[in-house]
């Protein structure tokens, strides 16, 4: 009996960190079923593009991925590009349609078999791209019925669903009690995210998440912490935890507070260092969860709050709520918690009927924050959101000058932001090691990593010098001053 064929399979991630672990489950399961995982698409028989559908920017990235993919195919080594995440999940048919440069466009449910769906795709058998629907209706409205509604249902990176196989590479070991792992790692980052939730049951008028990823789905305590163990195993010191709102975290398990409980044994992890959360709703954030956080050794003291905007009124446009004085007042709780707190956040400008009052607003609002990033978007209309149909649109050069303007004002208040962290004495995971000249080996070196404050990719790093020569090493977490800033980034001594 003959064996199968090797075949070869690159895994390209566009968008978030969610995206990032849905990646890691497909790569995974095909791992699980024979296909050698290879880190450069021109290298690959199959290259399979996880795309994002967030923005309009993200599009045009996704469908730019696509296309340069496909041009490998001319090498004579690249045979098919598979497109599949959020963008191919949003519009499916629609995308094949104007883009069949793609060989495939599969929705969320094709996860589970990507192996024989890449397999048909090689013998030159094109599966039937996917339909697109509201996946809010997948699940019970009822949060309290979904854990047992959800049953069968794709919910990429909640490695639900079994796999043929268990190289040791991509699956751990575990009793019989808890579920086991399926995930590959694709990269060699001391830290990693972790999904503990997967959709959204707000409805924030601007925002078309909800309904390609469907209503919010909290992962079981046990199945989060059995893949925080193998993380650690596999030589994740900080564990990223990801979701489309993570203060929602056990509200279909009947407890609220199950976040509060999970993070004490998250950092109790053989390996795990550090633990951080990601995309606090402002509306949902609970006192005993920011307690939590403070008091608990090896959380991250770090925020990443959605605020979104700071005028009361367009909040209420926008289906969300709050405004700049209760804004200001959970920072001051944040900050008598945890002094030296790292906080990110996010604005939009040019919402459909933003007045100049609602701007000087949100200008007054980031001035006293005090935030360390802020990522400024301009309104733009995403299909079959409510704000789509809003009559009062303000023109496409009156959003720019609004974008050019706040983004400009952010990134001077972010500058002072970091130049305050001055004199602080942060703990910094060391990520990489750079060179001034990586031909000679006696150049002088410094290492890159991020403070607890820093989340990852777009929160600034931490460069460290060491001036007793002391060797550091990719996933030591060490202690500097901060001694003096570049742009955002921060320069540390050890201490």
């Amino acid at each position: 009996m003959t064996s199968a064929p090797s075949r070869s399979v690159a895994v390209v991630t566009l968008g978030c960190a969610r995206n990032e672990v849905d990646s890691e489950e497909l790569a995974g399961r095909l791992a699980s079923e024979g296909w050698t995982l290879v880190d450069d698409a021109a290298d690959a028989d199959v290259a399979v593009v996880n795309t994002c559908g967030f923005v309009e920017q993200a599009k045009k990235d996704s469908v730019d991925a696509l296309l340069e993919a496909n041009d490998l195919k001319d090498t004579g080594r690249t045979q098919a590009v598979v497109a599949v995440g959020c963008l191919a999940e949003r519009y499916g048919n629609q995308l094949a349609e104007q883009l069949p440069e793609a060989d495939a466009v599969l929705g969320f449910d094709s996860y589970q078999n990507m192996s024989s769906h890449l397999t048909a795709v090689l013998a030159g058998h094109k599966p039937e791209a996917h339909v697109p629907g509201d996946r809010r209706k997948l699940l019970p409205i009822s949060p309290a019925k979904r854990q047992d509604g959800a049953a069968g249902l794709a919910l990429p990176g909640h490695g639900a669903a079994p796999v043929t196989s268990q190289p040791a590479d991509v699956e751990v070991a575990s009793p019989v009690s808890t579920p086991r792992v399926i995930r590959a790692r694709l990269d060699g980052r001391p830290w990693a995210p972790l999904k503990i939730a997967s959709g959204c049951d707000r409805r924030c008028a601007f925002c078309a998440i909800p309904a390609f990823r469907g209503a919010f789905l909290s992962r079981r305590p046990s199945d989060v912490l059995t893949e925080a163990r193998w993380l650690g195993e596999h030589d994740v010191k900080e564990v990223f935890l990801v979701s489309e709102n993570s203060t929602s975290y056990g509200k279909d398990l009947g407890d609220l507070r199950l976040l509060d409980t999970m993070l004490p044994e998250l950092v109790a992890v053989d390996g795990i260092e550090r633990v951080r959360v990601s995309y606090l709703q402002p509306a949902e954030i609970r006192p005993d969860l920011l307690d939590v956080m403070a008091n608990t050794p090896g959380i991250a003291p770090y925020f990443d709050i959605s605020f979104q905007h700071a005028s009361g009124p367009l909040l209420r446009t926008m289906r969300r709520f709050g405004d700049r004085e209760s804004f200001l007042g959970l920072l001051d709780d944040v900050r008598r918690r945890v002094p030296n707190a790292g906080i990110r956040s996010n604005v939009i400008v040019g919402f459909p009927g933003e007045s100049e009052k609602d701007l000087d607003e949100l200008e007054q609002f980031l001035v006293a924050a005090r935030l360390d990033v802020v990522g400024v978007f301009g309104y733009s209309d995403e299909d079959g959101t409510e704000a789509e149909t809003y009559a009062d649109k303000l023109p496409q050069d009156e959003i720019d000058a609004r974008l050019e303007h706040f983004r400009t004002l952010n990134e001077e208040l972010n500058l002072q932001r970091a130049e305050e962290r001055i004199g602080e004495r942060l703990e910094v995971l060391i990520e990489a090691t750079e060179s001034d000249d990586e031909d000679d080996p006696e150049a002088a070196v410094r290492h890159v990593g991020r403070a607890g404050q820093q989340g990852p990719d777009v929160d600034g790093m931490t460069y460290v010098e060491a001036p007793d020569g002391r060797e550091l090493r990719v996933g030591d977490i060490v202690e500097v001053e901060v001694v003096a800033t570049e742009g955002i980034d921060l320069v540390g001594e050890l201490r």
